[in-house]
């Protein structure tokens, strides 16, 4: 066991990241996400296959554990009709009531695929982060050279600060297929929670989209004219048909009621989802568009690079920005976030200090400055 959660995969998965080459809106997505719905699976799986996740009442001679085997595999129903009856005079529960001629029936077997489906959803939400990861390919590693280390002596800080500055300079403007890649990661994560908040609402029969609404509606509604949409979408009492051969060889048909206790961390989960996803879709928009402000305006990008170094004089950013393209900046921003404050501070006023000097040629012949 000890070698199970020690291992190389689980101890790289737990362990604090050292540096960070993307932006708190994208953890959300693989960091958060991913994760809460990986836990969500496993609560409903723990549940689902170690727990009683259906008990059906016993008809005649029917053994308790075939009928609540056979209820859970073929799947139950309700009827919509039934939803708004009088519970305790007209219906036993809402949605259950004898079956007629001609009525709709809502057949419910989702529930044995919850736990397979968030762990499908987790791994969708994971998918931008590997595709960055393989695509960034520790470049950004390779850059800081150690110097998001607060404690370093000086000369070898000198040494990696020289060498950060010289390839800043030699790959000036080459920079920009890097961002573009990370910004086509961004917008997989907007289209991923986008596409699964329908793809949740197909798999819940139409329900999903407007749930959470419903469920604010349900909650500020008089007591008296409102009708629960959790018990519509994950009813905790449904009915079953069971048929079987009697003794005279005849079919008999058996009626039971049956009662569904996961639905109850279901339709939690899932209320849950519906507002998250939504935060989430919103906020991802926002940080989309920030990042097309970014791309188009200078003005913003030495605003953002002053919030990130404010120890560096004003003329200094200024300079920095009028000769970089957004590519570079995002390189800036990168290394802002993982390099210590006055690492990068030192290591900005070295790249002025190049900027304004002629830039050498590979045939050591000087040039103009940018």
């Amino acid at each position: 066991m000890d070698k199970l959660f020690l291992s190389g995969t689980f101890k790289n998965f737990i362990k604090p990241r050292l540096f960070v080459n993307d932006c708190t809106v994208f953890r959300l997505h693989y960091g958060v996400t991913a994760l809460v719905l990986c836990a969500c699976s496993i609560l409903v799986s723990a549940t689902q296959f170690y727990g009683d996740p259906i008990t059906c009442i016993q008809s005649d001679d029917v053994p308790e554990k075939v009928l609540n085997t056979y209820c859970w595999v073929e799947g139950t129903f309700t009827l919509p009709r039934a939803l708004g009856l009088e519970v305790g005079r007209e219906v036993v529960y809402p949605g259950v009531d004898k079956r007629r001629e001609g009525d709709q029936v809502v057949y419910h077997a989702y529930y044995q695929w919850v736990c397979f489906v968030l762990l499908f959803q987790s791994m969708l939400f994971y998918l931008p982060r590997l595709t960055w990861r393989c695509w960034e390919a520790g470049r950004l590693k390779n850059l800081l050279q150690e110097l998001n280390c607060p404690i370093m002596a000086h000369c070898e800080k000198k040494k990696r600060c020289d060498h950060l500055v010289k390839y800043f300079r030699n790959n000036m403007r080459h920079h920009s297929s890097y961002c573009y890649k990370y910004l086509l990661c961004e917008v997989m994560n907007l289209a991923n929670v986008i596409a699964q908040i329908y793809f949740v609402d197909y798999f819940l029969g139409g329900e999903f989209t407007t749930y959470g609404l419903r469920v604010l509606h349900f909650a500020t509604n008089a007591q008296e004219q409102r009708i629960d949409p959790m018990v519509r979408v994950f009813p905790r009492l449904t009915k079953c048909t069971f048929h079987r051969y009697g003794p005279s060889g005849d079919v008999m048909k058996y009626d039971s009621l049956c009662l569904l206790p996961l639905n109850i961390v279901n339709e939690k989960i899932y209320i849950v989802l519906w507002f998250w996803f939504i935060i989430l879709a919103v906020i991802t928009a926002i940080s989309l568009l920030y990042k097309i402000v970014l791309l188009s305006s200078k003005t913003v990008r030495y605003m953002t690079l002053h919030s990130m170094s404010r120890l560096s004089p004003k003329d200094q950013l200024r300079t920095i920005i009028r000769k970089t393209t957004y590519g570079d900046w995002f390189i800036l921003f990168l290394l802002s976030k993982n390099m210590e404050v006055l690492n990068f501070k030192d290591f900005l006023q070295d790249l002025f200090k190049e900027f304004k000097s002629p830039l050498i040629n590979n045939d050591n012949n000087e040039t103009s400055s940018i």
